[in-house]
């Protein structure tokens, strides 16, 4: 068996509170392959903190600490911030779920991948023209050239978000952890970017970190699923298995989603039990 591609052991995220610290995410395990793996679960259930936790961006006072986090076989659980800074987007890239609030908008989108290209590359204003031209036209954007020249605002949701997957790539990273990226976009869009995430992650060998509020999503997309609630991970499976998990908080999950021809007056609501979160 080859080696992970990621390896975490023992994740603890930690907030201080006025009653006290706060543990949002508690004892995460997880291994990743060259593959994609789907986290799911509700807002608040350490998703999005996990993702941040494995590119070192967990924003203070949040406390990590790990037993054991590992990338391609080097422990990075206690890298120096510019050691961190060295691998982020360079080897570890992450796109986030509202391309507005990341991008630049008084900067072109062409020259913002190239800064990207320039921060963890290098090379010249040539090459890193035509290799942004190259990257998206792999996210499927017809005319790069024109693209190229336009600001944020002159984008739609759909070609925004291709632009901020091109600008995470430009450096080949190994790993892509993509933070609800079809979240804001209509499922026609949606379908599309799933496509590309595909067929990069097929093409040049990468491992995904898909994270999802969407179960059908995650099952249709993924090759594995984990489920996250109150910063635990309570059941994984394989996606094409998740019809067939067995935690009360899971079934829950699944018999809450809406079916067409489904004729049921109203959909279940979830009975919590507190032991969930022990």
């Amino acid at each position: 068996m080859s080696e992970p591609v990621l390896e975490i052991r023992n994740l603890r995220i930690a907030f201080p509170t006025l009653r006290g610290s706060l543990e949002v995410v508690r004892g995460l395990d997880l291994t990743l392959g060259r593959e994609r793996l789907g986290i799911v679960g509700e807002s608040g259930s350490g998703k999005s903190l996990t993702g941040r936790a494995i590119m070192g961006l967990v924003p203070p006072p949040g406390r990590v600490s790990v037993d054991r986090m590992s990338f391609m076989g080097e422990d990075i659980s206690r890298l120096a911030p510019a050691d961190f800074v060295r691998l982020r987007g360079r080897r570890i890239s992450m796109v986030l779920q509202d391309p507005k609030f990341s991008l630049n908008p008084v900067m072109k989108v062409g020259r913002q991948i190239e800064e990207t290209y320039h921060l963890h590359v290098g090379g010249g204003r040539r090459q890193a023209y035509a290799r942004t031209l190259e990257v998206l036209a792999a996210v499927k954007i017809r005319d790069p050239e024109a693209v190229y020249h336009l600001y944020p605002h002159q984008l739609s949701g759909g070609m925004g978000q291709r632009v901020m997957i091109a600008m995470m790539l430009i450096p080949e990273p190994q790993l892509l952890i993509a933070d609800e990226p079809t979240s804001a976009l209509d499922v026609t869009i949606q379908l599309q970017v799933l496509a590309i995430l595909e067929d990069l992650v097929r093409e040049r060998g990468m491992s995904l970190i898909f994270i999802s509020h969407d179960l059908g999503l995650v099952a249709s997309f993924c090759d594995r699923v984990l489920i996250m609630y109150a910063g635990k991970v309570v059941e994984s499976c394989l996606a094409s298995e998740l019809d067939r998990v067995q935690h009360p908080y899971a079934r829950g999950l699944l018999s809450s989603v809406p079916r067409l021809g489904d004729d049921r007056p109203e959909l279940p609501t979830l009975e919590r039990d507190a032991e969930w979160a022990q």
